[in-house]
C-alpha cells in the first residue's frame, strides 16, 4: 500500500474530527505464546489502517490543524543491541522518512509527552475499552492536565469513540484497497484450486491445512487471515472446527475454510467437495441445493438492497429444498416463519471483509438494516450441517457438513466476486479433481 493512500486516511479523519480534537491510536501489544516466546507480531488494525507502521510498542496521535505536526508518531528508538537480536527497527527518522509522520518520539517519552499535547484539546477521540492498560494512561495524562488548570491549563471535556468514526470509514473500501484484496482473493483462491487437484483418501486434515499455508507462503503471503478449518465427513458439521487432526476416509466430503492475508488484508473462502473426487446422489442434492443458495444470496448484493437482502434470499432457496428433499415437512411460508431451517442452517449468510475477518462496520443503523453501497465487502456463505445421530433423519443424509463461501464486492452494477476462482459447480469440481 502506497504511503498517499495513508495520508489521505488521516486526512479524511483530521478533517471529520475538526481542529479542537486530538486523536490518539495505540497499536496492539505483544502476546506471550509460552514463557519467553512471543506470537508472531500484528499491528492493531485501526492503527494499521491510518499509519502503515509494522512495529510493536507504537502510539498515534493526530491533532487537526496543528501548525508544526498533525501527525505524530511514538515508536522506538533505533539501538543496535536490540536489533542484533530482534531485528531491525525503523526509528525515529524512519517514522518520518518512511512512513510519513511529521515528528517522531520514542515511546519511551510518552507519559511526559501527552499531557502537554492534551492541553488546549476540546475532545479526546479514543477507543476506550479495547486496552483497560492503556485507559488508564490515557486517564492519567488527563487528571494530569487537570491540576495544571491554575496555572492555565486547559484539559480537555468531551471524550468519543473513535471507532465510531473509523470503522465507518474502513467499511468503504478505496480502489488500493480492493486491488490488495483482490491478489489475497486470486492467491487463497490458487491455493483451494490445488487443495482440490491433490486431495486423496487417507489423506490428513492437517496435512491439506499444510498444503494451504504452504502455498500461500511460497507466494508471499506469509500469514493466514484465520486459522484453516479442514474437516472431512462429520467434522465439517463443527462450525469452526480446528483440530483437523482425523484422516480423509473415501465417500465423505471435506470442508476447506481457508484464506490467506496480504497487507494485513483478508480473503475468506470456503469450498466443499468429495475425498474421492465423486459426489454421491445424497451429497450432490444437498450440495446443490446451497450452491442454489449462495447463487441468490449473491444476486442480492447490488447497491440499494439491505444487508439482510441476502440472507433472506439463501434461507428462502434452503428451506424450500429442505421441504423438497423430505429434511422438513410442512409449508414453506411455515417453515419460514418458525424458522426450521435453523436446524440444518443455524447462522448468517455473510460478514463485512477487510482487514479483520470479522471486519468492523455496522450492519444497522438506527435499528434498521444497512443499505449495501459500492466499495463494501461482504463474504457470502451459506451452509448445510447434518450430524451423524440427528434424530428424525434419514442415514444418507447424515455426516454431511456443507458451505460455500465468496468474497464480493459492491459495484454500481452487477456483484463483483472477487473469489470466482475457485471451482463451485458439481461439474466443474468433479472434473478439476478427474
Amino acid at each position: 500500500m502506497k504511503s498517499t493512500e495513508f495520508q489521505r486516511r488521516r486526512r479524511q479523519l483530521m478533517h471529520m474530527l475538526g481542529n479542537d480534537a486530538i486523536a490518539i491510536l495505540p497499536t496492539a501489544v505483544e502476546q506471550t505464546r509460552n514463557r519467553d516466546v512471543l506470537h508472531p507480531f500484528r499491528p492493531d488494525s485501526d492503527f494499521h489502517y491510518l499509519t502503515g507502521f509494522p512495529e510493536p510498542e507504537a502510539v498515534a496521535v493526530l491533532m487537526p490543524g496543528r501548525r508544526h505536526a498533525q501527525y505524530i508518531l511514538f515508536c522506538r528508538e533505533r539501538d543496535e543491541t536490540r536489533e542484533l537480536w530482534d531485528g531491525r527497527r525503523a526509528g525515529l527518522e524512519g517514522a518520518v522518512e518512511i512512513y510519513g509522520a511529521d515528528d517522531a518520539f520514542p515511546f519511551a517519552d510518552l507519559d511526559d509527552i501527552m499531557p502537554g499535547l492534551l492541553e488546549q484539546r476540546e475532545r479526546v477521540f479514543y477507543a476506550m475499552g479495547c486496552n483497560s492498560n492503556f485507559d488508564q494512561r490515557v486517564s492519567a495524562w488527563v487528571k494530569q492536565v487537570r491540576t495544571r488548570s491554575r496555572a492555565g491549563a486547559h484539559a480537555p471535556t468531551e471524550f468519543i469513540a473513535l471507532d465510531h468514526y473509523l470503522h465507518d470509514m474502513r467499511l468503504y473500501k478505496s480502489r488500493a484497497e480492493v486491488a490488495t484484496m483482490r491478489r489475497a482473493a486470486k492467491l487463497s483462491a490458487a491455493a483451494h484450486r490445488e487443495l482440490m487437484r491433490t486431495c486423496r483418501p487417507g489423506d490428513m486434515e492437517y496435512q491439506l491445512a499444510s498444503r494451504f499455508s504452504h502455498y500461500c507462503q511460497m507466494r508471499g503471503a506469509t500469514e493466514l487471515a484465520y486459522p484453516s478449518i479442514v474437516g472431512g465427513g462429520n467434522n465439517a458439521c463443527v462450525l469452526h472446527y480446528i483440530e483437523n487432526s482425523d484422516e480423509l476416509r473415501d465417500g465423505d466430503l471435506v470442508l476447506i475454510d481457508a484464506g490467506c492475508e496480504l497487507e494485513c488484508y483478508a480473503s475468506d473462502i470456503t469450498r466443499t467437495f468429495p475425498v474421492n473426487g465423486t459426489f454421491s446422489e445424497p451429497q450432490r442434492l444437498l450440495y446443490q441445493l446451497v450452491l442454489d443458495a449462495q447463487l441468490a444470496a449473491i444476486d442480492k448484493v447490488r447497491p440499494g438492497n439491505h444487508w439482510n437482502d441476502p440472507h433472506e434470499a439463501a434461507v428462502r432457496v434452503i428451506t424450500r429444498g429442505l421441504l423438497k428433499l423430505g429434511l422438513l415437512r410442512g409449508s414453506l411460508a411455515k417453515a419460514l416463519k418458525n424458522e426450521s431451517y435453523k436446524k440444518f442452517y443455524m447462522h448468517r449468510t455473510g460478514h463485512w471483509l477487510g482487514m479483520d475477518v470479522h471486519d468492523v462496520g455496522d450492519y444497522k443503523i438506527d435499528g434498521h438494516w444497512r443499505e449495501l453501497e459500492p466499495g463494501m465487502v461482504l463474504t457470502v456463505e451459506p451452509g448445510l450441517y447434518i450430524p451423524r445421530g440427528l434424530k428424525g433423519v434419514a442415514k444418507k443424509w447424515q455426516g454431511i457438513g456443507i458451505r460455500i463461501e465468496d468474497d464480493v464486492l459492491v459495484t454500481k452494477d452487477a456483484p463483483d466476486v472477487l473469489t470466482r476462482d475457485v471451482p463451485k459447480s458439481v461439474q466443474e469440481i468433479e472434473a478439476l479433481m478427474a
